[in-house]
């Protein structure tokens, strides 16, 4: 095999960013253009990845929050390539697409009908969408990240006129939530929701959108990306107990392979009549297959009470590798399934990770850390060990400053 460093330079040369996930680019994954760590792997399984170097490093990214079973799960992986043989599209609809949505219709609240797309960013677009078609209105308040999309991204290339109908708003910050639905007036479409950022949503925050929605008749979004088959199976919205008027899903809906969800009330997902949002390969059947295996996974298994567990423990051990090495500017943050540090210098948080991988395990740069199934008890043990081992090196090299 190659060594690291010459993968990130191939990739280099023709990716314009180095990466097509942008949480995959070099300054993403260490903080600096030139990478400090492994850029690529060659296999993964359970909660291990090999590197180009044949490295072996225990993941706590699990691949941003798409992996919550574990990668290349057995009985996943089979109905995947039971499916695969078989043929994965034609010129009609898979039978999956309609058992995938039965099944996903019972166990999401919001979910009287849905439909399939392969990214995150398509399911928010899509539900941005629905909620203009059905209101007849332009402006949506956002508060959370949504995606590359333009409706709701400030970046270059996007139309002037297309900016002005997105308000973005502070998390968990009533007043201004209350300010932005004050100015959109009648011209008012939808409110949508990260409803995890760092941190749960307070429940008066969400309730205060929801009120604001049924008051204006505007469209109330959830975007459980990182939410959905994690913090609960049918997400915040089942835990909260607030029921949004539209939802997005993806991620871990199908363990890693390219699926999502755009799902809500019938009224509103009705508008898709009257709309056009397709896409060629939405409803293939390996992804499908794949959903097919995580909702088995849910059905026979608490897995929201062992990712919160797993996490919990994972977090526990970071946490007292943490205290144990003396190192002051580091602190924990986040919900146990989805955990994270926060770093006062970004200098120290860029060796931290660089040190980590060099001791056997992948963290992630800001947030999250993400718990699988497959983090057993040597992940666990691996996971503290790099930890510690690198909180010691900088602790070491503070001294010899």
């Amino acid at each position: 095999m190659e060594p690291e460093n010459e993968w990130a330079a191939r990739a280099a040369e023709l990716l314009p960013t180095g990466a097509s996930t942008g949480s995959k680019r070099p300054e993403a994954l260490y903080g600096t253009s030139e990478p400090s760590g492994p850029t690529h792997f060659v296999h993964a399984s359970g909660c291990r990845i090999a590197t180009t170097d044949g490295r072996e490093l225990v993941d706590c990214t699990m691949a941003l929050g798409a992996v919550a079973i574990g990668y290349g799960e057995p009985k996943i992986t089979r109905a995947v390539l039971d499916t695969v043989a078989q043929g994965t599209v034609s010129g009609l609809s898979h039978v999956l697409e309609v058992e995938v949505a039965e099944r996903f219709c019972n166990v999401v609240p919001c979910a009287e009908r849905v439909q399939f797309l392969k990214t995150g960013a398509e399911a928010m677009s899509a539900a941005v969408r629905i909620a203009r078609t059905y209101t007849g209105r332009d402006v949506v308040i956002g508060s959370g990240y949504f995606g590359w999309h333009d409706w709701c991204s400030v970046q270059p290339g996007v139309p002037g006129n297309v900016k002005r109908d997105y308000r973005p708003v502070p998390f968990n910050d009533i007043p201004a939530l209350e300010n932005a639905a004050r100015d959109a007036g009648d011209q008012l479409a939808a409110i949508a929701i990260e409803p995890v950022i760092e941190c749960m949503a307070s429940p008066e925050w969400i309730a205060r959108a929801r009120a604001l929605c049924d008051a204006s008749g505007a469209a109330l979004i959830f975007d459980e990306m990182k939410t959905g088959f994690r913090l609960a199976t049918g997400g915040y919205q089942q835990v909260s107990g607030v029921t949004p008027d539209l939802a997005a899903f993806g991620k871990a809906l199908a363990n890693g392979f390219p699926l999502a969800a755009v799902c809500g009330r019938a009224e509103l997902m009705d508008c898709l009549k009257r709309t056009w949002i397709s896409s060629t390969l939405a409803s293939e059947g390996s992804a499908l297959a794949a959903a097919m295996g995580v909702l088995d996974w849910h059905e026979n298994v608490e897995v929201s009470d062992e990712l919160a567990r797993i996490g919990g423990e994972m977090r526990k051990l970071v946490s007292g590798a943490l205290k144990a090495s003396g190192l002051a500017g580091i602190s924990m943050h986040g919900i146990d399934p989805m955990w994270f540090m926060k770093f006062e210098s970004p200098e120290a948080e860029q060796r931290f990770v660089s040190l980590a991988a060099e001791h056997g395990a992948l963290f992630k740069r800001g947030a999250y850390n993400f718990a699988a199934l497959s983090h057993d008890e040597d992940a666990l043990v691996d996971i503290e060990a790099a930890a510690s081992n690198a909180f010691v090196a900088m602790r070491q090299e503070q001294e010899d400053e």
